[in-house]
């Protein structure tokens, strides 16, 4: 655990109501990472078990469709990323590629879950935490749908 990435963990907003003790167990398993512009992190049904929080950078979140690619949500600094990486085994929902340059922590989803049922305190704040980034998930898919689907949608040609 560095410096570096205790600051970068305590300036994101998903561990602002977290207490020390977890923020400092977060970290210890904190991964610095990096993705260049167009790179794609993840693709639909992947089972990429890394849980991300974004600290620089824009991130599309895509549906793929045969001839087609519907961008569902555009995630930005202060976002999360990956949360079905603690599904264990699933396969992810949307694909996930870098706008521009992306900096970001990594956990792997194991050791967090690991870290959630040994100290079930830190995992019902992290669970409650990443239920409402999950409910964000659907909300920005539920309001594309219905701006894709809408009649002044239609008739304005989208």
């Amino acid at each position: 655990m560095t410096d570096a990435v205790v600051a970068m963990l305590q300036r994101h907003p998903f561990v602002e109501d977290f207490e020390a003790p977890h923020v400092d167990k977060l970290a210890s398993i904190a991964v610095r990472v990096r993705f260049d512009r167009d790179q794609m992190i993840f693709r639909e049904g992947d089972e990429c078990a890394d849980f991300y929080l974004i600290s620089v950078g824009l991130v599309a979140l895509e549906i793929v469709a045969p001839g087609q690619t519907f961008r569902v949500q555009t995630l930005a600094a202060g976002d999360e990323l990956g949360w079905s990486a603690l599904l264990m085994g699933r396969g992810k929902h949307f694909q996930a590629r870098a706008l521009e340059r992306i900096d970001a922590l990594a956990f792997d989803g194991g050791e967090l879950l690991s870290a959630c049922k040994h100290d079930t305190h830190f995992g019902f704040i992290f669970m409650q935490r990443l239920l409402g980034v999950v409910a964000e998930r659907l909300q920005a898919t539920r309001l594309q749908l219905l701006d894709m689907h809408s009649p002044v949608a239609a008739r304005a040609g989208t």
